[in-house]
């Protein structure tokens, strides 16, 4: 029988998740305010961007201090470990992994001292593709390691390693070196700093609090924390706030190209992405299926939570009822165990399950957001045909997801994506189906209200818009070896899972463990 792994999974069976997100990042400078608190419930509005682990750095002027584990947001903080996170700046991470494994090692945020007596610590969403290239830097500098294996470990060590200059002007030297998606928060002593890549694949934007900033990955973390939105932080610009006020520096020129699957999945519905409202562009797209797979059908229905806004918006554009048909529970999504083999095959009835009244008799439009392997919209078809639906037609709000991506989402192998394999008959097929429809791309593209040149589609039409590396130097866990990935088991995760590691403090001089 399959070992549990000690650690939180997202889905039913961890070794077939659907598509992650690489984090979520929040920083905060607010002298007078309970910065720690703050981080805490902006992390809260971003635990959908990672579950695996979470972490939050504080200074009060001093000294930086990271707090820091596996799990959830309200797993890994309570009042007294936020009450003792004092300061005036902070900055927190909620991760899931894309380079690196899922260790209290590779949590976030990273942290170095210089030898100049300058902490640093730095939380990252997205993902580099010149990592291999980084670490022979560090290497060539000497630099030792703090036994993480990602790269924003590699990026803390590149700024702390320039002891002679400030934080800011390191930052000006080292992020143009950087190729890849990369939205950063990171801070010392005294300052706040915020960066986003040249091409702002991942979303990044800046708050104002009446004595303070806030920076985050999603507005819907500004809402909560009762900032206003002032603008996105722009491709190659770095932010830097500090008792001076606000400072804006360019390191690169913008080339825009921001992720398209962020307006289909990742994002609350409650953002906002350069100016388009995610649950409005949602719904357009649901529109745009109805439009462009119409068919005849009793009733709408999504999966939830993700296909809610699309399903609405089909059954508004076709003039079928929009009704429930699957109730989801909120709960068994994050499971300590790995599921037995008897689990698996009871399969997404866990976490999914039908409103028999409702479906039965009836033909059914299914509006789900994406097809990554195709295993949960295979049980789901094969759910609601056993619950007495007549007829059910899939349709999808995205378009057939065939390549994989490096940019700070962790879809799955190539080989696993069922869309690289198979036509869109094949996938209908596969699933059980009885007519599959998904949104083209430029249906997808004119529900975003944003030109096509400004998107990465990379993941829809194989177009990567920042260079990949050739041969191996590439993937989630490039800075472990191949043969490390290949030889590591289920078990050593488990036994890595259960040591207790106590969080890491940082001062001047340097960082320990108490």
């Amino acid at each position: 029988m399959p070992r549990g792994d000690g650690r939180l999974s997202h889905d039913l069976d961890p070794q077939r998740p659907g598509p992650q997100d690489a984090c979520g990042v929040f920083g905060v400078w607010a002298p007078g305010e309970e910065v720690a608190n703050l981080t805490y419930f902006g992390l809260y509005a971003l635990q959908h961007r990672g579950q695996e682990a979470a972490g939050i750095a504080v200074s009060d002027g001093s000294g930086v201090v990271v707090y820091k584990d596996l799990g959830l947001v309200a797993q890994v903080f309570d009042e007294p470990t936020l009450a003792s996170l004092r300061g005036h700046v902070a900055i927190g991470h909620t991760r899931y992994s894309t380079t690196g494994a899922s260790t209290w090692e590779n949590a976030q945020p990273t942290i170095r001292a210089t030898s100049s007596g300058t902490t640093i610590a730095l939380a990252h969403n997205g993902n580099l593709v010149n990592t291999a290239e980084l670490q022979r830097e560090v290497a060539e500098r000497g630099l030792a390691t703090d036994g993480s294996s990602n790269d924003t470990s590699l990026v803390t060590m590149l700024l702390a390693s320039r002891p002679d200059l400030s934080v800011e002007a390191a930052a000006l030297e080292v992020l143009p070196q950087l190729r890849g998606a990369f939205s950063f928060v990171f801070m010392d002593e005294s300052t706040l700093y915020a960066a986003r890549d040249p091409h702002g694949v991942r979303p990044l934007v800046l708050g104002r609090l009446e004595r303070g900033w806030v920076v985050a990955s999603e507005t819907a973390a500004l809402d909560i924390v009762g900032a206003s939105v002032v603008r996105e932080v722009e491709p190659g610009e770095l932010i830097a706030i500090d008792a001076e006020g606000l400072r804006s520096t360019r390191f690169a020129a913008p080339e825009p190209k921001g992720c398209l699957f962020e307006y289909v999945y990742i994002a609350r519905p409650d953002a906002t992405i350069a100016g388009r409202n995610v649950h409005a562009a949602r719904v357009q797209i649901g529109r745009q299926l109805a439009k462009e797979h119409p068919v005849e059908a009793d009733m709408v229905i999504p999966v939830p939570e993700s296909g809610t806004p699309a399903a609405i918006g089909y059954a508004e554009e076709s003039g079928i009822t929009y009704g429930a048909g699957l109730m989801k529970n909120p709960y068994v999504g994050r499971t300590f165990i790995q599921p037995s083999q008897t689990l698996r095959q009871l399969g997404i009835r866990l976490k999914l399950n039908p409103l028999r009244e409702n479906v039965r008799g009836k033909r059914l439009v299914v509006v789900d957001d994406s097809i990554v392997r195709g295993n949960t919209q295979r049980a789901i078809v094969r759910m609601l045909r056993e619950a007495g639906a007549v007829e059910v037609h899939v349709r999808i709000s995205s378009p057939p997801v065939s390549w994989p991506c490096f940019y700070g989402i962790d879809f799955a192998t190539r080989a696993e994506l069922l869309a690289n394999g198979l036509d869109n008959e094949g996938i209908r097929r596969s699933i059980g189906a009885d007519t599959l429809g998904y949104v083209s791309l430029s249906g997808l593209i004119g529900a975003t209200e944003q030109p096509k040149n400004r998107l990465c589609r990379a993941c829809f039409d194989g177009e990567y818009p920042i260079e990949l590396p050739v041969g191996n130097l590439i993937g989630k866990h490039v800075l472990e070896g191949i043969g490390r990935r290949v030889a590591h088991s289920a078990a050593d995760a488990a036994d890595a899972a259960e040591q207790l590691v106590p969080p890491l403090v940082a001062t001047p001089g340097g960082t320990h463990r108490p």
